[in-house]
């Protein structure tokens, strides 16, 4: 069983994106050949004006390594296009099982080995677990062992499936248009979002800020 924290990286964005949300603003003002102003100063003033269509023409995708859970809410976002890990097809028996540790969990990434107990395997990292934490951890490794007896005894990945909890790793590529990240953070980065899906937002908003900062500023501290 490994224990990991999620993970997102930007795969492409939209070459030249704000030169494109320019050109396309402009279009609707046909002011292109007497611009006085640079892309990022259009931009801005075009995204105050509340004109954010123009955020479609430029797009991200990033590959997001987040649990389960995350990802049931994530995909509720349709506007996104995703391409998803599936639990039908991937045969976990062939390696070991990852899992995505809560963001309440402060531990690194990790691999735990089913010969050792797992309070010495914590130990030998200097990481005292509480019951909770300790159970938690316990319990996806029961899940882990459960789902390779059901592989080993017939069973398809399909259908050992049903044993793995929300905590399962999953990695998604994730792709939207500038508008729809934006209204994705501005959702998702609140403090009303769940925690987990609050750290991953996070990570994902701050590298979306490196791409288009002028587009994203709203979130700058």
């Amino acid at each position: 069983m490994r224990l990991r924290q999620p993970e997102v990286e930007v795969i492409r964005g939209t070459y030249h994106g704000l030169g494109l949300i320019e050109f396309a603003g402009r279009t609707c003002y046909q002011s292109r050949d007497n611009a006085k102003t640079s892309k990022e100063e259009f931009v801005k003033s075009i995204m105050d004006r509340g004109h954010e269509s123009v955020l479609e023409h430029a797009h991200i995708t990033m590959r997001v390594v987040c649990d389960r859970g995350v990802s049931h809410e994530w995909v509720r976002h349709r506007l996104f296009s995703y391409s998803q890990e599936s639990t039908r097809y991937c045969n976990y028996n062939k390696n070991h099982i990852d899992f995505i540790i809560p963001s309440w969990i402060s531990w690194p990434s990790m691999d735990i080995h089913m010969s050792t107990p797992i309070r010495d395997q914590l130990a030998e990292l200097d990481i005292m677990p509480s019951a909770n934490e300790f159970l938690w951890a316990d319990q996806c490794l029961a899940a882990e062992i459960a789902y390779k007896d059901m592989i080993d005894c017939g069973w398809t990945p399909q259908q050992a499936r049903s044993i793995l909890p929300n905590s399962l790793k999953t990695e998604i590529v994730c792709t939207a248009n500038l508008r729809e990240w934006l209204h994705f953070f501005r959702l998702r980065c609140s403090n009303k979002a769940h925690p987990d899906m609050y750290k991953i937002a996070t990570m994902a908003l701050d590298l979306a800020m490196h791409y288009a900062p002028v587009v994203f500023n709203e979130f700058k501290n």
